[in-house]
């Protein structure tokens, strides 16, 4: 094989085309190596048993919060409880890690979505990740239906639905192609109507909004779910399959690309 390039990855950036599947590229080190064009090829990715703090660029013996050291990971705001539960937020309290970053964070309009990955689920995301958050998570159906002006009320309004509806998906079903199909539009007008109290009293704006439809770059969809990870083994490699949320899919088994952030590699190819 060919050694193509070498440098420490990030998660994938991804895009959708007007048609077509969802176009994959890898960051690593200063370049973005676009990673469609390998499907049904072999390549190899081969950890330089060496990992980087996403944030300061620092070397690190492990990886905390996808990439933090553990400075890092008690000290800086993207690492709080409050970014995995924002109905949590203290910012209120005087007690933010970087108010500075809160504000230009958590202060700016979030949606709640509806989405499909192995089943029916309820999430939220800043306004400037649509579309990217639902690739990230491998929906395959995708509808925003409200609008908030902040990151606390969105987590306080998905915490009450996700009484009724879950806030997880199974990865491995994820991958594997198997969900339940379901009405995102029935399902969105009756949270209008089951909890107009709380949406008016958190003004949300509700959308008017079709669903999108996620295609992903597979050629065969995995039968068996097998995870592969560089705190394992060095060397990650087989035909690549597929590519969907932040995973790339070999005949080997599956890597969660984005638990890797930091991680230097070398990338190999065919030759």
């Amino acid at each position: 094989m060919k050694k193509l390039i070498s440098g420490t990855i990030l998660k994938m950036k991804s895009e959708i085309p007007t048609s077509g599947n969802v176009e994959y590229a890898l960051p690593i080190g200063e370049e973005t190596v676009p990673l469609n064009k390998y499907l049904g090829k072999k390549i190899k990715l081969s950890w330089q048993e060496k990992i980087f703090d996403i944030h300061d660029g620092s070397l690190i013996k492990k990886s905390y919060a996808q990439g933090y050291s553990y400075k890092n990971f008690i000290s800086l705001p993207q690492c709080d409880t409050c970014i995995v539960k924002p109905e949590l937020c203290h910012f209120h309290k005087g007690t933010c890690r970087d108010p500075e970053w809160g504000e230009k964070n958590c202060f700016i309009p979030h949606y709640i979505y509806l989405s499909i990955t192995s089943g029916l689920k309820i999430g939220i995301t800043r306004e400037t990740q649509v579309p990217t958050r639902w690739v990230d998570q491998g929906a395959i159906k995708a509808l925003p239906i409200l609008k908030v002006a902040d990151r606390k009320t969105s987590g306080m309004i998905e915490v009450e639905i996700a009484k009724e509806m879950a806030d997880k998906t199974n990865w491995r079903n994820m991958l594997k192609g198997v969900y339940t199909d379901v009405d995102l539009l029935e399902i969105r007008d009756n949270i209008y109507e089951a909890y107009g109290d709380l949406l008016d009293d958190a003004d949300a704006e509700d959308l008017d909004e079709d669903v999108l439809e996620i295609h992903y770059p597979i050629l065969e969809t995995p039968k068996k779910v097998t995870s592969l990870s560089f705190d394992k083994q060095k060397d990650v490699e087989g035909t690549l399959l597929g590519i969907k949320g932040q995973y790339l899919i070999f005949d080997t088994g599956v890597i969660n690309i984005r638990k890797h952030n930091g991680y230097a590699i070398d990338f190999w190819t065919e030759e």
